[in-house]
């Protein structure tokens, strides 16, 4: 079924003055205007198309990918707002999104604002639309998933435990501050860690891979960044946690304890600020310092 909302795969039928027609089945004929024409489209030809309402809520076709699609959760900026109908959302198409205000839950958003919403298909109205009341839209099936499982995590909101993260797109886990080690920002998206599954099906989640297999992997990413960076990086365990989760994608506690295995090997030197590479050829017996050593700190 051709479905509003998604991409589908349409055959061109026939070209008009204002662009070619596209075969949608049971929908009919769906217009694809000539600005969205790849050059060289020939009849009988299929395309990748997008199918949404333009704004003279006409069912029409765009080879151009929005951010999201229908069933997707996505962060989107808030544009303008409508007082009587709700909030404008950029979502990479010529015609915005519409959040409406009775799906806006208790907080109203503002523009320049980035939201998290879900995209969806407004059984009343046969429009997408989105909406920021997320919990209707996440899986309530016990959660697939296994522990210590790499998975995708979108930060969806803040709360006095930590953060709510939307898992692989279906589930909703909790990533607490103490897992943490740094300011999140809502939307954001990162790699993590299902920690615990508990019976009544809430996930505790982590940004970091549990034990030494976590350690031996940023170890190999620091030194990766070393090598690329002609020998010196201007991060130590002095830096922020913000930067490191940038740079690296890790808290500041697994940085902290991979430099410490990189500083026991000779791999690396403290330059106060940031680290150095060392030759392991150069390394001499006695060069350790304790007092330099990020455990004795």
């Amino acid at each position: 079924m051709t479905q509003i909302g998604k991409r589908h795969s349409l055959t061109v039928l026939h070209s008009t003055p204002r662009g070619i027609y596209l075969d949608a089945g049971e929908r009919g004929e769906i217009l694809l205007p000539n600005r969205y024409i790849p050059r060289g489209t020939e009849i009988g030809q299929d395309l990748d198309v997008f199918l949404y309402r333009d704004s003279e809520d006409r069912l029409v076709a765009t080879t151009e990918q929005p951010f999201a699609v229908v069933g997707q959760f996505a962060t989107l900026e808030v544009v303008s707002v409508n007082q009587n109908i709700g909030a404008f959302l950029n979502w990479g198409l010529p015609k915005d999104l519409l959040l409406p205000f009775r799906e806006q839950g208790d907080q109203r958003v503002m523009p320049g604002q980035k939201v998290v919403v879900y995209v969806m298909l407004d059984d009343k109205t046969d429009r997408i639309i989105a909406t920021t009341r997320l919990n209707r839209h996440l899986s309530k099936e016990r959660p697939p998933f296994q522990l210590k499982q790499e998975v995708r995590l979108m930060i969806a909101s803040r709360t006095p435990l930590g953060y709510n993260a939307i898992i692989e797109g279906t589930h909703l886990g909790l990533l607490y501050h103490t897992n943490v080690g740094g300011v999140l920002q809502i939307g954001q998206r990162v790699k993590g860690y299902v920690m615990m599954i508990h019976p009544g099906g809430k996930i505790d989640l982590s940004l970091d891979a549990s034990g030494y297999q976590r350690v031996a992997s940023l170890t190999d990413k620091i030194l990766e960044a070393l090598k690329q960076s002609d020998g010196s990086l201007p991060y130590d365990d002095d830096s922020p946690p913000e930067k490191i989760r940038a740079t690296f994608d890790a808290s500041k506690k697994a940085f902290k304890q991979a430099l410490g295995a990189l500083y026991r090997q000779r791999r690396i030197q403290f330059s106060h600020p940031g680290i150095t590479l060392i030759n392991p050829g150069n390394a001499q017996a006695g060069d350790w310092n304790p007092s330099a050593s990020p455990n004795a700190r």
